[in-house]
Formats: C-alpha cells, sequence, structure tokens
C-alpha cells in the first residue's frame, strides 16, 4: 500500500484530474485555494504567498507537494523565461531567496531525494494556471540556487501503487518537452489576446474562445519570440486568412485583402468578413509597448505581396 504521503499526493492529483477537465487544462487561483480533500480535511493546492507549498499533513515526509511561478505580465520579462522553452529537457525553477537551507527549498530537496512526485503550476495571467503533474525534482544546483523539475508521465499515477520507478529518464525528457512547447504557445496566446482586450484586431469579434495569437514572424526564426510586439490577436478566421495570405497588415496598421479575392464574387462571408476590411486599420492594444513591431509586420508584408 503506498504510504500516507502518497496517498496525499494521489487524492490532489485526483482532483486535479477533475479540475483540468472541467477548465480545458487551466485552473485558478480559486481552484488552488479550495484544493481538495484528504482524510476528510480541506488541503489547499499552494500558498499563495511562496512558490513552494509543503502542507502541514506532509511534514513527516517533509517534502514538497507544489511549486508555482507567477503570471507573466504582457510588458515585462516573463520570470521564468528560461523554463519554457520548446526542446530543453527540463524545466529550471529558482530558489526561494538565497538560502539553500531555508525550508521551502529543503522541502522540494526532499521531494527530490524520496523521488515523490509534485505538482508544478505555472501562472499564465493574473488568476490562471497551468498545471503540471506529476514532476520530479531531478537536479539540485545550489551554485544557481535553481532546481531542475521534469514533466513524468500522468497515467502512471492511475494504478494501485506508485510507479515513479517505472518512468525512464527518456519518457521524463519527452513529456517535458511536450508540456515544453503546450506552455509556450499557450503563454503566448493568454499574454496577445490580454493585450488587444479580448477582441480581434481585425474585426473586433470579442469571443475569447474565438481567438487566436497570430505569430508576425514564426516561431522558427530566431527573432520570433512569444511576446506581444510579434503577435496579433485574430479570430479564427482571419488567422487563417494571415497565414495563407489572403490577409495582410502592413507597417502603418491598415488591412489589405488579397486582389483575387477583392474581384472574387461569392456570398455575404466573403463580402463583409474579408473584402470589407480591405484599407481598414486594425485595432490596437491600449498599450504602445504592445504595438506590433513595424519591421516585423513590413517584413511578413512583404511576403503577402509576393503572393
Amino acid at each position: 500500500m503506498p504510504d500516507r504521503d502518497w496517498q496525499l499526493r494521489l487524492a490532489a492529483f485526483a482532483r486535479l484530474e477533475e479540475l483540468t477537465r472541467a477548465g480545458g487544462g487551466i485552473v485558478t487561483h480559486d481552484d488552488l485555494e479550495a484544493g481538495f480533500t484528504f482524510e476528510g480535511e480541506r488541503i489547499k493546492f499552494w500558498s499563495s504567498r511562496r512558490g513552494i507549498w509543503r502542507p502541514k499533513q506532509l511534514a513527516d515526509s517533509g517534502a514538497a507537494l507544489s511549486i508555482t511561478t507567477t503570471p507573466p505580465k504582457p510588458d515585462k520579462k516573463p520570470p521564468y523565461e528560461d523554463q519554457i522553452t520548446p526542446g530543453a529537457e527540463s524545466f529550471v525553477y529558482r530558489y526561494e531567496g538565497t538560502d539553500p537551507q531555508t525550508y521551502t527549498n529543503v522541502a522540494v530537496r526532499q521531494a527530490m531525494i524520496q523521488r515523490r512526485p509534485l505538482i508544478y503550476f505555472i501562472g499564465l495571467e493574473p488568476g490562471r494556471y497551468a498545471a503540471v503533474w506529476p514532476c520530479y525534482v531531478t537536479a539540485d544546483r545550489p551554485d544557481d540556487l535553481a532546481f531542475e523539475v521534469q514533466a513524468g508521465v500522468p497515467h502512471q499515477m492511475t494504478g494501485p501503487l506508485p510507479a515513479e520507478l517505472d518512468v525512464s529518464a527518456g519518457e521524463r525528457r519527452y513529456a517535458t518537452q511536450v508540456v515544453m512547447r503546450r506552455l509556450h504557445q499557450f503563454r503566448f496566446r493568454q499574454l496577445v489576446i490580454a493585450a488587444y482586450r479580448e477582441r480581434c484586431t481585425v474585426c473586433r469579434l470579442g469571443h475569447r474562445e474565438l481567438l487566436d495569437a497570430a505569430h508576425i514572424l514564426p516561431d522558427r526564426d530566431e527573432r520570433g519570440h512569444p511576446e506581444v510586439p510579434n503577435g496579433l490577436a485574430l479570430c479564427a478566421i482571419h488567422h487563417g486568412a494571415y497565414d495563407a495570405h489572403i490577409l495582410g497588415v502592413d507597417p502603418d496598421y491598415v488591412v489589405h485583402i488579397r486582389r483575387d479575392v477583392l474581384d472574387e464574387k461569392d456570398g455575404p462571408m466573403l463580402l463583409h468578413g474579408l473584402q470589407e476590411l480591405h484599407g481598414a486599420r486594425i485595432t490596437l492594444p491600449r498599450a504602445q509597448v504592445h504595438y506590433p513591431n513595424r519591421d516585423y509586420l513590413a517584413e511578413r508584408f512583404g511576403r503577402f505581396q509576393a503572393a
């Protein structure tokens, strides 16, 4: 039978499974505060004041239950810039403070020593977090004041006994890279859509669930960073038109529709959804620091013209 520490973790994972299924992979501040039930007690998923959380019920093992990074702000460099990098094999989680022996840092170290899986809550925007679990602390780097963390394989948490010893290093690396790619794009989407006030920059559609964050320069370009000035909030239709070079945006923020599409005769969707937008200006974010990069727009518009 799993010991009490494992039973508590499995109860937390089971509740997270329910929450993320209902929230499309996202958990909220209120979800983390409400927590989960274990042995008749309500236990929070996190500490809202500290990045590392070890509830009192885990005092015997001393191992942390969760680690958290704060949500980035559109006008600031993300605090975990070095942690969400497609292709990276590990997350880098910074110590709390500079003392390796602070009890919170010790709690993370104990999770590593005992090979206990924990939960990683990665802030996407205020009040909304991606939950990654199970995660394993795979290295302690006191000289850098950091731990290395890798994602595990969720289905291996569903059996009757803990199975972390069956997760190979290769499986953890692959799982971490998958999570990195997903979070990289999710973070970019959240920042861009928030900067554009949850509206399509071209048609002003305001249904968040129908909006995408379109890269101006692709992320395969060394300049194509997941930052707001390299993005446009576009509805699904106009994102598709932008990627297909049917719609372009010039460096003066003016919309252009490809000539053959302007001349085409079809139905009301073509007329109102594309043709009537020719010559209109996009809606810009409130803050100038979030405006799309003009040089990037010029380069992308050149491709549109060539098409």
